[in-house]
Parts: C-alpha cells; sequence; structure tokens
C-alpha cells in the first residue's frame, strides 16, 4: 500500500496506478496487492472495481490471488468477496464483507451496486442471510451512534429485502429486527420480531421482541415477551438479567433484584447474573461493597467478565472510583477563571489569603510565569511542615515558595508517563492494570515525577489540558506515578515492602496533591488485593482523622478529595466513613458529588470524562 497521502481516494488512487502498472506487465501477484490496498483506501471508489475487474478477466476470476489465511489483510478479504459475488456466491461474498465490517465498522465495505440489489436477498439462503446479519450486530454498539450508522445502512437495506423475500424465516426475521433495532428502526424492529414469533415461537425470537420493545420505550411489554422467553427455557439465566435490567431502566429496582436473586438461586456463579445483581444492589443502596465484591468477582472470572461493563458503569463520572477530582485550592480557580476569559497573560499580582499546597502553587507558577503571587500569611498547622517527620521528602521551602527536592526525571520516565496519565479510568483495579507499563522505572525517576511533572504530551487531550486545566494534567501525573509505585518490588511482602513505606510517608509528608495520590495508590491495593484491606483501611482512617483536626484550625484544600477516597476505601469502618461524609457535607468541594445518572459537565471537561 502506498502510504504518506492524507486523502483516501488519492491514496486509493496510487494504488490503482501501481497496479495498472503490474497488470501491463502481467505481474498479477503485485497488481493483486495494490487493488487490496486501493479497496482499503476507497471501498466504494468505482474504479477500484474497474482494474479489481480487469484483473479477474486476465487470471479466470482471480480468486486464488486472494486466498484466506491467517491475518489477511482487510482489503485482501473485501476484493475476494467481490469476486465471489461477481462468480455467482453472494453468500459467501456477503459474509466476506460482514467480517471486514466487523473489523473496521466505520467503512463502507457494503456500500456497491450488487450489495444494494433487491434480488440479492432472494439468491442467498434465509439461514445464511440470518447468519451475516447477526454477525454485523456481534460486531456495532447497541444502538449505533448516529454518525456510525452510514455504512450500516446497506445491510439494513439487505434486511428489508431478506424480510420480503423470505417472510416466514423466524430466525432471519428476529436477526433483522436486532439490526433494525441497532439502527434506531425501532417500529421497523417490532414488527420483525412480532413476525418471527407468529411463526415460529421460541426463546430467542422472544429475547429479540423483548428488546425491540424496550428500545421503543414500552417497558410492559418488552417484559411480558422476556418472560415468555423464560418460559421457553428456565434455564438461560441470562434472560433473567435482562429482565431485572429491564425492570430497573424503568424504576422498578426491588422487582428487579428479586429476578435477579432468584437466577443466582440457581446459579450463584453466572456471571450475567452476579454483574447486574452487584450493580443492582449498589444502585439502590449506593453501598461500596457492591462494587468491591464484584471487582473481587472479575479478578477470579477473567474470561467470564471481559465483555462485561457493569463495575464500570457503575463507578463512572464517581471521584476516585472512576476519575480525578478536579483541585480545589483559591490559586487554581483563578487560574482557570484567567485562561477561559483573559488573553495572553502578563505580569500582574495574584494575592493570597493562606499558603496552599506547592502542586497548586507550582502549576499557577509554571502556566503564568511572570505573575507575581504574593501570600499573606501562613496559618498554622504549618503546611510546610510534614504531618509526620521521619520521611522522605520531596520539597523544599524557601519561606512560602517551594521547590523539588528530587532530581529530574528521565527522558524515559517522561515519555512513558506521558503514554498513560489520563485523569479518568474505568474502576481502580482498571488504573492499576494500566500501570503495569510504568513498572520498569526506577523508583527514584517516579518519585521526581511528583515533583517535576512534564508539560502534557502534543495530542488533543493534553493541548484541552494545557488550554483549560493545567492542574488537571500535574494531579495526573502523580496519581500515575503512584500507581506506579504499587508495580515497585512487589516480591517484597506488603507490610515491610518499600512500596508501602514510600506511598505512607508521601500520604504524611506535606499537605498536598501529592497526598490524594499517596492514598489513591494505597486503596487501589486495597481492591486489587483483599489481604491489604484492613491494613489500608487503617492507614485511610489515620490519615482523614489528621485531616478532621487540622480543618478545625485552618483551611485544607484536599480535605473534600481525601474524604471522597475514603468513601472508595474497600472495609472502611462506620465510624470513619461517617467522618468522611461530614467533611464531605462541611467542605466547598471544587465539585459536587454525582448522583445516578451522571451530571453532565458543560464544553470541555464533559467531553474528556465521555473519553
Amino acid at each position: 500500500m502506498t502510504e504518506g497521502i492524507g486523502d483516501p481516494r488519492l491514496s486509493a488512487e496510487g494504488e490503482l496506478a501501481l497496479a495498472r502498472m503490474a497488470l501491463d506487465e502481467a505481474d498479477f501477484g503485485h497488481a493483486a496487492d495494490h487493488v487490496a490496498g486501493a479497496l482499503a483506501h476507497a471501498p466504494t471508489m468505482p474504479e477500484v472495481h474497474e482494474v479489481l475487474a480487469k484483473l479477474a478477466a486476465r487470471t479466470g476470476g482471480a480468486l486464488d490471488l486472494y486466498p484466506l489465511a491467517d491475518h489477511v489483510f482487510i482489503g485482501a478479504v473485501v476484493a475476494r468477496g467481490h469476486l465471489l459475488a461477481a462468480a455467482g456466491q453472494p453468500g459467501e461474498a456477503l459474509e466476506l464483507l460482514a467480517a471486514a465490517t466487523g473489523h473496521a465498522p466505520n467503512a463502507d465495505w457494503a456500500g456497491v451496486p450488487w450489495v444494494a440489489d433487491p434480488e440479492l436477498a432472494s439468491r442467498i439462503e434465509p439461514d445464511q442471510l440470518a447468519r451475516t446479519i447477526m454477525q454485523v450486530c456481534a460486531g456495532v454498539p447497541d444502538p449505533v451512534p448516529d454518525e456510525q450508522r452510514g455504512p450500516l445502512q446497506p445491510y439494513l437495506r439487505v434486511a428489508k429485502h431478506a424480510a420480503a423475500a423470505h417472510p416466514r424465516h423466524a430466525l432471519l426475521l428476529g436477526a433483522a429486527s436486532a439490526l433494525a433495532r441497532r439502527m434506531g428502526e425501532t417500529a421497523i424492529a417490532i414488527e420483525w420480531a412480532q413476525r418471527g414469533v407468529r411463526v415460529a415461537p421460541t426463546k430467542l425470537g422472544e429475547v429479540w421482541l423483548g428488546y425491540a420493545f424496550r428500545s421503543a420505550g414500552r417497558t410492559k411489554e418488552s417484559i411480558a415477551a422476556l418472560r415468555r422467553a423464560v418460559a421457553h427455557d428456565p434455564a438461560d439465566l441470562s434472560v433473567y438479567a435482562d429482565i431485572a435490567g429491564t425492570l430497573a431502566d424503568s424504576g422498578q429496582l426491588d422487582e428487579a433484584i428479586r429476578w435477579i436473586d432468584d437466577a443466582l438461586a440457581r446459579d450463584a456463579e453466572f456471571d450475567c447474573a452476579v454483574h447486574t445483581a452487584h450493580r443492582l444492589r449498589y444502585r439502590r443502596d449506593g453501598r461500596l461493597s457492591h462494587l468491591v465484591a464484584l471487582a473481587d468477582f472479575q479478578r477470579h472470572h477473567p474470561d467470564d467478565s471481559h465483555e462485561h461493563t457493569d463495575l464500570a458503569e457503575c463507578c463512572q463520572d464517581r471521584p476516585w472510583l472512576g476519575r480525578l477530582p478536579a483541585a480545589g485550592e483559591a490559586v487554581i480557580n483563578v487560574l482557570r477563571q484567567m485562561l477561559e476569559t483573559e488573553g495572553p497573560i502578563t505580569g500582574g499580582r495574584l494575592r493570597l489569603s493562606n499558603l496552599e499546597p506547592p502542586s497548586a502553587m507550582r502549576t499557577v507558577g509554571a502556566a503564568l510565569p511572570d505573575m507575581a503571587v504574593i501570600v499573606e500569611r501562613v496559618p498554622e498547622p504549618d503546611l510546610r511542615l510534614p504531618r509526620r517527620t521521619g520521611g522522605r521528602s520531596v520539597w523544599e521551602f524557601f519561606e512560602t515558595d517551594a521547590l523539588p527536592a528530587l532530581r529530574e526525571p528521565s527522558e524515559a520516565a517522561v515519555e512513558r508517563i506521558r503514554q498513560v496519565a489520563l485523569p479518568a479510568w474505568p474502576h481502580p483495579q482498571a488504573a492499576y492494570d494500566a500501570a503495569v507499563s510504568l513498572a520498569l522505572l526506577e523508583m527514584d525517576d517516579l518519585l521526581a515525577l511528583l515533583v517535576h511533572p512534564p508539560a502534557p504530551p502534543a495530542t488533543e487531550l493534553g493541548a484541552a489540558l494545557a488550554a483549560h486545566d493545567p492542574s488537571l494534567w500535574v494531579r495526573s501525573v502523580q496519581v500515575w506515578a503512584c500507581l506506579g509505585l504499587l508495580h515497585h518490588r512487589t516480591d517484597e511482602p506488603w507490610e515491610s515492602s518499600t512500596r508501602r513505606r514510600v506511598l505512607v510517608d508521601l500520604a504524611w509528608g506535606v499537605e498536598d496533591w501529592i497526598t490524594e495520590a499517596a492514598l489513591f495508590a494505597l486503596v487501589t491495593a486495597a481492591w486489587v488485593t483483599p489481604e491489604l484491606r484492613a491494613d489500608v483501611a487503617g492507614l485511610v482512617r489515620d490519615r482523614l482523622a489528621d485531616i478532621a483536626v487540622v480543618v478545625r484550625q485552618r483551611p485544607v484544600t484536599i480535605a473534600w478529595s481525601v474524604a471522597q477516597l475514603a468513601l472508595a476505601t474497600p472495609e472502611l469502618d462506620a465510624k470513619t466513613e461517617l467522618m468522611a461524609r461530614t467533611i464531605i457535607a462541611a467542605e466547598r468541594p471544587a465539585e459536587e458529588t454525582p448522583a445516578p445518572p451522571p451530571p453532565r459537565r458543560t464544553g470541555f471537561l464533559r467531553r474528556l470524562f465521555r473519553r
């Protein structure tokens, strides 16, 4: 394939030029490769199909030039599909296009005349049509977002032609209903599914009908269809989970949980039922123990859990469970306002009534290097002193100016942290797994990243953070550096390990964003390893209790965030949980605690957390 050309049509034309040259020289193998490359760039371009037809004419069909094997190029798969259609094998041809769509659903692989032919469906066996449509459904979201529906429209047209050509094939009608539902065509989806169950009432047909009704918001009829599916096969517990989910979405949470409890009574280890049960119970009472139990189940049943998103859905947009809370310092609030409302900023003064954490002060200094920040006082207890002595210090102070006490990190560490640091994650266990790429960094590098955060990466996300909230990038670097510390010397017993000692030192050091990052790493360790939960809960309890003492004497800008961290800690005692909730209620946070459904953000942050 030609490279370096950004326009797909130009790239395809380059491939076609090379294909024609190869054809002129009877070099059919290279010609086939370049035609496949052109198809990958522009699958509906007429000139590409003309050259493919010429290749077929010169070689007796050209099928031998596009064999199916492991790791075959997608353009070759599509080329073989078109050749099969031309050779009178439209069923196999459509299956290959569907396979390409499953691999790259945003490309218009099927937007060609032979697929649009209304007579195509009558030339393919209905069982094969049903399998192909189900293959398409398996590779796309449910529902498909509006902007992604264009390349799938040819398959929906095939489904319409198929429903007309084979009006009494129940499996085909159900599969067509599933595709129509995903494409937002709920009325047609209901009609086809109803026709299917009238022809042959089956469990699968009732499930498809129940899903179609659910997508149309007709909950009562959806539940009725799913109940009939259960009657067909009482042992299929996945339908119980579907019923429970549908009931819960309609506000019938207690009834939903009764259904899922019935499924668990039949099989306590059935993955769909376990995931749904924990999600619904968390939705009912908000108790963290449900999410921790679900994380434990996922860890012990990785093969059964990889397709489920219940834990991520529950943690989404919740402080520390699924994302990094925004910084709440006054100096950071001023910085955000200035970045949003001001043009280029030079000079000026910013007066603070109290000294704020060193990471916050240095973030403002880096973003506004020409602005003078004047601190009026340093209230007691002195923020510049660690809350416990004897640990490793990462900051040193000259009056109110904080300077890193460590050397700068290596270039390798900087590059690695830029690749992994993000302000959001699916859930704590996923964050731990993602941080494994930091395991090869030296501890000195990870510590250095805490006080020498690099500039954001040259990506859309990095540019957005730099332009709107540099503090979120700095905090992300600190969080992921501490997660990296969790992977340091994992062979050492936890209680006497280097990783525990360093993280505890950081948690009790100078009051700073690093305090939060270190505590989150400890909390994450408790999520991942049940044996550590009592120890980590005690560490979080003691650190929060210290904050509760200090906050009575002066502002503690990290108090709200650390209290949220406490609520994300497995096996936290009731007294500490009450303390955390009291702090959350009393403090003025940088953001409010989200409640289901997650609150909508505006602008940049909403787009960021959606990603």
